[in-house]
């Protein structure tokens, strides 16, 4: 096997309480509209029919605790907070009770947003990625695993920005429940170990620029943080 041309940029693994491995990034899908209130103040109609999705590069991932600059070509960056899931064993076609048994663990996560970039891109009907998969905009808190932490509804969401409370909500706000979303999503791909699933936020979204230093949680969940720093 001959040697690579070059070498790409190193993809961190996720943390894992209480284990000494680490979870590593494969695809990040992110399901959009998940949260009525939030689909709202997009101005859209809750749509029941089916979940929808789009996509995040592993090589965009950081780790909770990063500082980054705020990114090129926009101004108007937006925060997101999410409950993450991780997929822990192949599964293709799950019904929902086969949904469970592949998630391997959940964790908090951030899906940072070139906002202004999506609207333009969505009102001209051409795909959001300018405006979503940005680089270092999908941030992971370390993981719990699925037998040490559920996802009940009445488990509380939530991000700060500097301190101030922005975004807050319950898990029992969600439109696609975890299973709901495993199982269509795998009916479209062979979901495998390494595949990371972000949910979907709550209403609150907003912006935020150099300096500002996000933070949020899930109850029982180890919590994020994001420092922005000038742009480079």
């Amino acid at each position: 096997m001959s040697d690579s041309l070059f070498t790409l940029p190193h993809i961190p693994g996720i943390p894992v309480r209480g284990e000494a491995a680490t979870y590593p990034i494969g695809r990040i899908f992110c399901v959009g509209r998940n949260y009525a209130a939030h689909a709202a103040e997009m101005g859209h109609e809750v749509d029941r029919e089916a979940p929808f999705y789009f996509t995040k590069s592993a090589a965009n991932a950081v780790l909770a605790g990063a500082e980054v600059p705020y990114p090129p070509g926009t101004e108007n960056f937006h925060y997101e907070m999410e409950l993450a899931l991780a997929i822990g064993k192949p599964v293709f076609k799950a019904s929902r009770d086969e949904a469970w048994g592949a998630v391997y663990a959940y964790g908090c996560a951030l899906d940072m947003t070139r906002r202004d970039l999506q609207i333009r891109e969505r009102n001209k009907q051409r795909p959001w990625d300018l405006g979503k998969d940005v680089e270092n905009a999908a941030v992971f808190a370390p993981l719990t695993r699925a037998g040490d932490w559920s996802p009940e509804d009445d488990k509380r969401i939530h991000l700060e920005v500097n301190g101030e409370i922005k975004q807050d909500a319950t898990l029992a706000e969600l439109i696609w429940k975890i299973d709901e979303i495993v199982s269509h999503l795998s009916g479209f791909y062979h979901m495998r170990p390494g595949d990371l699933i972000m949910t979907g936020t709550p209403a609150g979204v907003g912006p935020v620029g150099p300096g500002d230093v996000i933070t949020g949680g899930v109850d029982g969940l180890d919590p994020i943080q994001l420092t922005l720093t000038a742009p480079e």
